[in-house]
This record gives C-alpha cells, sequence and structure tokens, in this order.
C-alpha cells in the first residue's frame, strides 16, 4: 500500500505500523474533504495484509479533530431530507476503524469535538495530555444531536449517567477526569505522549501478527453473552496455538528464561526479547 494519494493526512509506514499526521488548518475541521480522506484511509488500511498497528495524530498541537463541518451540517438541514434508513457512511467508517484486524490508536495532544470525539472512541485505545487534551460534545446546544456513532459508543466507554452529563451538559471534558471515566486509556505529560505511544505501538507491531488479530478479534465479542464470547475465544486459541510460529516463539521464551524466577519478576521485558528476530 502506497498511503500516497491524500492532501490534509501526511502517512508514513515503518513496517507493520502506520502513522497518519492530520493536517487540515486552520484547526482540523472535519470538512468533507478531511472525511473523505479519513474514510478512505480506512479502507485502504482494512485492505493492507502488512499493516498491524495505526496511529493518528494531529500536526496542530491544539486540535486534534475540532468537530465536523457545521457549515456541512446546515447546507445538509436546507436540503431535503433523505429516507431515515439511508446508511450512515460516518458510522460505516467508525465502524471500520473499530473493527479492522489493525490495533487503532489515537494519539489526541489537544482538543477533540463532536464528530472527532466520535471517530476516536471507535479507535482501540486513545492517549491524550495532562493539562491539554480536552473533549466536548457539542451537538445539543447547536440543536442537533451526536450522529456519528457518539450516543452509542460513549456510554459504553464511561457509563449512561457520565455519558448523558457529557452529551447534555456539553461541557468541557479535561485529560485527567476522561482518564478517571475510561475515555482515555492514559493521560500523559506532554512530554512524553509521543515517546509512549511510539513504544506502544512499535512494541504490538513487533509481535506475531496472528496472535494480536486473534486477540483483539476475540476482545471484540465481549459484548457477546459470556458462554457465546467464551466458546469464539477457545476457537481462536486453538487456531493460533496449533501453528508454526507459536511453536517456535513459546519455545523461545523458555529459551530465554520463562518459568525462571530471574525471567518471570522481569516478564514485559522478557516478551519483547522474545519478540526481536533471534
Amino acid at each position: 500500500m502506497a498511503y500516497d494519494t491524500y492532501k490534509l493526512l501526511r502517512v508514513v509506514r515503518e513496517g507493520a505500523l502506520v502513522t497518519a499526521v492530520v493536517d487540515a488548518p486552520p484547526i482540523n475541521v472535519i470538512t468533507m474533504e478531511l472525511f473523505q480522506e479519513l474514510a478512505a484511509l480506512s479502507i485502504e488500511l482494512e485492505a493492507d495484509p502488512d499493516a498491524l498497528v495505526f496511529v493518528l495524530k494531529s500536526a496542530d498541537p491544539d486540535f486534534f479533530l475540532a468537530h465536523f463541518d457545521v457549515a456541512l451540517l446546515i447546507a445538509m438541514a436546507n436540503a431535503p431530507a433523505g429516507p431515515v434508513g439511508d446508511v450512515n457512511t460516518y458510522h460505516e467508517m467508525c465502524a471500520r476503524y473499530q473493527r479492522m484486524d489493525k490495533v487503532t490508536i489515537a494519539q489526541i495532544e489537544g482538543r477533540v469535538g463532536g464528530g472527532g470525539a466520535e471517530l476516536s472512541m471507535s479507535f482501540d485505545m486513545r492517549f491524550g495530555v495532562i493539562g491539554k487534551t480536552v473533549i466536548n460534545q457539542m451537538e445539543v446546544p447547536i440543536g442537533i444531536l451526536p450522529g456519528g456513532s457518539g450516543t452509542q459508543r460513549l456510554p459504553r466507554l464511561v457509563g449512561r449517567a457520565r455519558a448523558i452529563e457529557i452529551i447534555l451538559g456539553a461541557e468541557d471534558l479535561d485529560a485527567e477526569t476522561a482518564e478517571k471515566w475510561g475515555w482515555l486509556n492514559r493521560a500523559l505529560p506532554a512530554d512524553a505522549i509521543d515517546a509512549h505511544v511510539t513504544a506502544l505501538a512499535r512494541r504490538i507491531a513487533s509481535f506475531p501478527p496472528g496472535a494480536v488479530r486473534a486477540a483483539k478479534r476475540s476482545i471484540e465479542t465481549s459484548a457477546l453473552p459470556l458462554d457465546e464470547g467464551c466458546r469464539i475465544e477457545a476457537e481462536l486459541f486453538q487456531s493460533v496455538l496449533f501453528t508454526d510460529t507459536a511453536r517456535s516463539q513459546m519455545q523461545r521464551f523458555l529459551d530465554l528464561g520463562g518459568h525462571t524466577r530471574e525471567g518471570e519478576l522481569r516478564v514485559a521485558e522478557l516478551s519483547a526479547e522474545v519478540a526481536r528476530p533471534g
């Protein structure tokens, strides 16, 4: 995959890791052009057999993705209404980032709101900056509601009561609170977030692709009844266990110190060593 057709996204590939930087001045509003590029990128990523981890970040330190283009929403409101059952292409894009067999990470260093927050919620992980990252769902005050999957994703992330506070209150949610409520994985110092996200992304990208993809797919079934989810987990476990990759990686784990007191006391570092080429 070339990833060379974008004007508002700067896309770079490093092995199995793909990083895109949003650069849509002045504040990264999701215009139709930016939406189309984000959607096109989701399709290209989904089809890329060699990509395993995707990181989205912003060139603007103050804005990750401001929100969807309000002027465009006004134009839509002044046009004839389409059938209620029409496919929502924004929903489709968000679902694609969530369900693709790649790990998706949003590195949110500034403000994110409206449709930008909805897209971020569809990613597997979100990291923010202490004292800098701010989330805002500003739809209700302007007479609408979060229509890019926000009313469905937000309660699943933070719970019903907090989702109602965020959506109906339309107040800023700071990074520290967002981390506490589960919207952010972590809120980090400004000088630490890039190194943290990059290291995590590279670490995951170094692991066996089949195991990474199977683990994400199994986690996706956690909303199912427990028995059904466990059945799928067992099937996926079997699908990776009986592979040459699993056999060699498990043996390497033992050879490098697994099952020893010294090795198990540093199992996170040991796991990274297992993933490195022998």
